[in-house]
């Protein structure tokens, strides 16, 4: 995964700090923490297409049904958490 993948949001949650620390207009600031909330999804969809892509390959591979089931069952939480996540808070 690139490394800037995982700079994007760090840098955001820093200028959202700075946008807080000059009181800035409240709508400002939640437009910023959205940008940040999208950044962290997509680096998630990362980790989990990685993850899938190489070590639930790998225990399909190895025609091991106990690591083929460990890895299935490793993705269940992450994948069934994206799939009921809402996309946007009520209000």
């Amino acid at each position: 995964m690139p490394l800037d993948r995982l700079l994007l949001p760090d840098g955001q949650v820093r200028g959202v700090a700075k946008t807080v620390e000059r009181d800035r207009y409240c709508m400002d600031i939640l437009a910023q923490t959205s940008a940040i909330r999208s950044a962290v999804l997509g680096v998630e969809d990362l980790v989990l297409e990685k993850h899938a892509k190489h070590c639930v390959g790998d225990a399909i591979g190895s025609g091991d049904p106990e690591k083929q089931r460990a890895k299935y069952d490793e993705m269940r939480p992450p994948m069934i958490a994206k799939a009921t996540k809402p996309t946007a808070r009520p209000v």
